[in-house]
């Protein structure tokens, strides 16, 4: 991998760590690239248990690098605004990649949020199984003040985790949500200090890692499909994962 995406492995856990500090690590194509390449090969990868997404520095991930893609862009400019449209709902549709394999994935997947969270450092944090910050935590969608829906999958993710109502308000007034009232806010499980988010999302991690893989891959199945399942879907699904993960032991 790149200097700027560092892929380290600690037992059955891999952490990911976006490398880009001095921009508070905001994606840009190459990076986006790296970082569905790495997150694909930990899903493929048997010895990896768990799997825990950071960022360098004092942030976690700012978003995205809005000045690296409008230089890509004028390098290479559509010959029309009608291509130009189609070219940018493409790329936006291949990006999903990176949050639907942090979600998908048969393997527990932590956002260990570091500092400051925003735009599509929501949904890659929302994407994730659990998130974990530090006090010094800003967690903000950041995209409506900046002229932007948003992408990534949050409008879903975020939906899911805190309810509609919470999700509009996050979404339409923009505001931020530090520490302590990212957690009261749901946006979050726990909030540790500085010091402390490193040690104790890996004695987590390590946790979840030495249960039976087969467990972990068809509990997060029978989850995924509760998401937008009914009921009686959601029943007969977890008799065939609950099934599966007993001879899977």
């Amino acid at each position: 991998m790149s200097e700027e995406l560092l892929v380290e492995k600690d037992g059955g856990v891999t952490i990911i760590t976006l490398n880009r500090p001095e921009s508070l690590n905001a994606l840009y194509p190459k990076l986006q690239t790296m970082l569905s390449e790495a997150l694909l090969a930990a899903a493929e990868d048997s010895d990896v248990r768990c799997v825990v997404l950071t960022g360098a520095g004092r942030g976690f991930c700012a978003g995205g690098d809005t000045r690296a893609i409008r230089k890509r862009d004028a390098a290479a400019p559509p010959p029309n605004p009608g291509a130009a449209l189609a070219t940018r709902i493409d790329r936006l549709r291949r990006s999903v990649n990176i949050p639907r394999l942090l979600h998908d994935m048969g393997k527990p997947t932590i956002a260990m949020i570091n500092g400051p969270c925003a735009g599509l450092g929501m949904s890659l944090a929302g994407s994730c199984d659990l998130r974990f910050a530090a006090a010094s935590v800003v967690m903000t969608w950041a995209y409506v003040k900046i002229g932007l829906s948003g992408d990534g999958g949050g409008s879903w993710y975020w939906t899911q985790i805190l309810g509609t109502a919470k999700a509009r308000r996050l979404f339409l007034m923009n505001e931020r949500f530090e520490g302590r009232a990212a957690l009261d806010f749901g946006l979050v499980h726990e909030v540790w200090d500085d010091a402390e988010l490193r040690p104790r999302t890996l004695e987590i991690a390590h946790r979840l890692s030495e249960f039976p893989a087969g467990a972990m891959r068809y509990a997060k199945e029978a989850l995924n499909a509760a998401e937008d399942g009914s009921y009686a879907r959601t029943l007969a699904f977890e008799a065939v994962t609950h099934a599966l993960a007993g001879v899977s032991r």
